[in-house]
């Protein structure tokens, strides 16, 4: 059943297997600046055309030193020939005024229009050449990294509580089949690949059998038992994490490989339900799921003085204790003492400094 469902997906292209310089407008990695090749091209165009018209016009002011030039189309006609260094022969300076305009003006003018061609092609090919050789570094080095497959809300919303949590931008990894949403990705320092997270493909290109996590973000929920298929399947050891709307078919993403499953659909539904009856039960809880202000839940390890206490006494508001993967919540046998090695779940302020000491 799941090899037939991923034969849906599968194209004759395999794009991990493409080299570097193809996957230029696959997989991009965000750059401190960034200049359009166009814009650059044009601006040089816009330099080499003044420096025509101020060649034609030196050339017409002076156009009785010259053996045939007339009009002001001859002016430019012997411009574009001596500049471009194509030299027809079929105007020539003639008198010694001319030739010595030739020589102080007009030569320097024409090394200067070689050196805007030459170099706008070099800046273009080298530009080129560095993105390829970027991304082929960062092919080889990337590590323990979190891929987030879904641009849409709630994964936008997971790269927000990511990066909120310390995680640097450059270590987040963002596949989605839209170019436009991917283009605000890269715009906040995310990489970012094109193609569809159901095709192995696609996450191998971004690494995903040396992902640290892998967040499934899609919006249909048999989608998202696919992708976890092909995570699980190239990613054995990676922590997934995977969002489903109907919370029937949780148990579908935990049979493909997902360690954890949050339900949209029904955890809206509860936060809808709690704000006509609690109100402000709701507001702390989407204060709690805001990583930027107010208070979040947060995961650390026990520091060695706390070792054999009870969680209960910590100064820190203790929600669970997390022992060998498993979480063990606070009014459980099992957390009474805490062990060596556990981590504690608790809610952390996300005050600044200042805010802090006032409090």
């Amino acid at each position: 059943m799941s090899d037939g469902l991923r034969d849906r997906f599968r194209t004759g292209t395999e794009v991990d297997e493409l080299p570097a310089h193809s996957l230029l407008n696959i997989l991009r990695i965000p750059s401190p600046v960034v200049q359009s090749p166009w814009l650059l091209i044009i601006r040089r165009m816009g330099y080499a055309l003044i420096l025509l018209l101020v060649n034609a016009l030196v050339a017409y002011a002076d156009r009785d030193g010259y053996n045939d030039i007339k009009t002001f189309i001859d002016a430019l006609y012997y411009a574009a020939v001596s500049l471009s260094t194509t030299g027809y022969g079929d105007v020539t300076p003639v008198t010694q005024q001319a030739r010595l305009v030739n020589i102080i003006i007009i030569t320097p003018m024409r090394v200067v229009f070689l050196i805007l061609l030459v170099g706008t092609t070099l800046s273009v090919l080298t530009e080129e050449s560095r993105r390829t050789f970027q991304l082929r570094r960062w092919r080889k080095k990337v590590r323990n990294h979190t891929i987030v497959i879904g641009y849409g809300t709630k994964g936008r919303s997971a790269i927000a509580a990511l990066l909120a949590d310390g995680v640097p931008p450059n270590q987040i990894v963002v596949i989605d089949s839209d170019r436009e949403v991917l283009d605000n990705a890269e715009a906040k320092g995310l990489v970012t690949v094109v193609g569809s997270g159901t095709r192995s493909d696609v996450l191998k290109l971004a690494g995903v059998n040396r992902a640290r996590a892998v967040v499934i973000a899609p919006n249909q929920d048999d989608t998202a038992v696919l992708i976890t298929l092909s995570v699980r399947e190239l990613a054995p050891s990676a922590m997934i994490v995977a969002s489903v709307r109907e919370a029937d078919n949780s148990h579908l993403l935990r049979q493909s490989g997902a360690d954890s499953v949050v339900v949209s659909s029904e955890t809206a539904g509860r936060l809808m339900g709690l704000a006509t009856v609690t109100p402000s039960v709701t507001e702390m809880m989407e204060d709690l799921l805001s990583p930027d202000e107010g208070f979040s839940i947060a995961e650390r390890l026990v520091r060695e003085e706390e070792v054999g206490g009870n969680p209960r006494v910590l100064e820190d508001v203790v929600l669970g204790v997390v022992r060998s993967g498993e979480l063990y919540r606070i009014d459980s046998v099992e957390a009474e003492t805490i062990e060596p090695g556990d981590r504690i779940l608790f809610v952390r302020s996300n005050a600044g400094p200042e805010e802090a000491l006032q409090q």
